[in-house]
């Protein structure tokens, strides 16, 4: 019984030997056994979308592993990728020893199930904004390129740089385009030696001789300045490649001329035909564009405002560059103003005499139009003489059609005469209207005639205060005498069929220094 009981006891020893052998060695070669515990599920299995991606022990790794994962995507392909939320689920179980995945491994399986679940990706791109205009380019370089190609069309000598920096203006991170000289000129300092505050004041002429002193060899020429004519926004954006533009495209966007609408002001004389050759736009457009025009023939006034359209670039330089020329040139016309005369009077008092001279002058243009220009310094070969007119200051009269309706059917000019003995040449206009219709005065002046004439039946004569006269022919009845002031639009006769007449209608005359002229171009 002794020798059982011993023998069992050995046996428990050596048991317990081997086994703390065996721990020992789990603990030296296999580290990732997971310890043997208590206290619930100590190994976890993971699923993305329903497929296995690796086994952990510890449930708050697997979503360190997932963020790890989105990480390297965004690194590895320089990019942002949006991929479908994945649906992560786990299973646990408990055991004394058992092996997990290693992190690396989990994390590049969880990488190729977001990768299979892509859905856009959003490439890293810079987005820059010139007024209204946004066009989105892949790196600062091409942002950079863009301004900097923009300022090399004027800069021919590459005096001046641009670089892409942070907006001080602004409060969020938003960078913009900034133009400076290439290498700033260092400003020379003569030292003199010290023999006496006489000697150093001999080294600058008096205020009074600088005029003297100066000549063509004083400046430096080139351009002095540059800067862009919009401000710039240039912000870090993540888009779809199918948003991002070529270099090319993006340049073309903001630097050639597009159709930027504007208000024209309508001056003292304007006529629509006018307007047009001035801002360089078709007459069938400025129409098209302006509701309250419904021909050529519409009537404007002054200080109306007119919508147009001009052809300018979202983005421009504006420079300015210091320039010798010779210049043939002109004095601006001097005026002189009569208040006895209308607007449409004037007379050259003096006839004008080009000069010529050689200058200097600093000049700022807006891409390649000249904005202004200051003369720094010139020397006159021959004094020019200005142009002297006297114009009037007065308002000439307005005239407008006689009648209410009509129909015109006789114009000015030459035409088939339409009764035996009638003139073939046609010296103003007639509308067929029933007999007894109103007719008005075209303006206001003074009836010179009021009666009966030859060819023309009864008929009215107005004397109008810009020398001009209207005459009303064919008449049923006159309502006026010889001496009456009569106002635009009173009725002075009614219109009928007597003289020289085909039908009832209403002949109407305009004569300028006693021709006659197309009534139709001045109503």
């Amino acid at each position: 019984m002794k020798e059982q009981s011993r023998y069992s006891k050995l046996r428990t020893i050596t048991y317990m030997k081997v086994a703390f052998l065996v721990i020992a060695l789990n603990i030296i070669f296999f580290p990732e056994f997971t310890d043997y515990t208590t206290q619930g599920n100590n190994r976890f299995t993971i699923y993305m979308n329903g497929n296995e991606v690796g086994v952990t022990d510890s449930v708050d790794s697997i979503f360190v592993y997932y963020r790890e994962a989105k990480r390297e995507i965004a690194i590895e392909n320089n990019e942002m990728v949006l991929t479908e939320f994945p649906d992560i689920t786990y299973t646990g179980e408990e055991v004394i020893a058992g092996t997990t995945d290693p992190e690396e491994i989990i994390i590049a399986n969880m990488k190729t199930q977001l990768l299979a679940g892509e859905i856009e990706s959003f490439s890293h791109s810079y987005s820059v904004k010139v007024n209204g205009t946004v066009v989105n380019v892949r790196s600062a370089q091409e942002v950079e390129q863009i301004f900097q190609d923009t300022i090399d069309t004027y800069d021919v000598d590459h005096a001046f740089d641009v670089a892409i920096v942070r907006d001080s203006s602004r409060e969020l991170n938003v960078l913009t385009a900034e133009v400076t000289k290439t290498s700033p000129e260092e400003e020379e300092n003569d030292w003199f030696p010290m023999a006496g505050a006489a000697l150093v004041l001999e080294q600058f002429p008096d205020e009074n001789d600088i005029q003297e002193v100066m000549s063509f060899d004083s400046f430096d020429y080139g351009i002095t300045d540059m800067a862009f004519s919009e401000p710039i926004e240039v912000v870090e954006a993540y888009l779809p490649d199918n948003e991002i533009m070529d270099l090319q495209t993006a340049r073309d966007l903001l630097t050639q001329e597009q159709e930027t609408q504007q208000i024209y002001k309508v001056q003292s004389g304007d006529t629509l035909s006018e307007i047009s050759l001035t801002v360089g736009l078709p007459l069938d457009d400025i129409i098209a564009l302006n509701d309250d025009l419904e021909n050529e023939n519409s009537y404007i006034y002054v200080d109306q405002e007119l919508l147009i359209t001009v052809p300018e670039p979202e983005l421009a330089v504006v420079w300015t560059e210091t320039a010798r020329f010779e210049e043939v040139y002109d004095l601006p016309i001097e005026y002189i103003y009569n208040d006895d005369w209308y607007t449409n009077q004037s007379e050259t008092l003096r006839q004008p005499s080009a000069g010529y001279h050689e200058a200097v002058a600093s000049i700022t243009r807006n891409n390649l139009d000249e904005v202004e220009a200051n003369v720094l310094y010139e020397v006159i070969g021959i004094e020019p003489v200005a142009k002297v007119v006297e114009i009037g200051t007065i308002i000439p009269p307005t005239y407008i059609k006689p009648i209410s309706g009509g129909r015109l059917t006789s114009s000015f000019g030459y035409r088939n005469a339409p009764t035996a003995g009638a003139s073939t040449y046609h010296k103003g206009v007639d509308w067929a209207t029933p007999v007894g219709t109103p007719v008005g005065a075209s303006s206001a002046g003074v009836v010179a005639k009021a009666g009966w004439a030859s060819g023309y039946g009864y008929v009215v004569y107005i004397n109008h205060p810009d020398g001009r006269q209207t005459r009303y022919g064919h008449l049923s009845s006159i309502n006026v005498s010889v001496g009456d002031t009569v106002r635009q639009g009173q009725i002075i006769a009614y219109s009928g069929n007597t003289g020289r007449s085909t039908g009832p209608h209403l002949h109407f005359e305009i004569l300028i220094n006693g021709v006659q002229v197309n009534p139709l171009e001045y109503l």
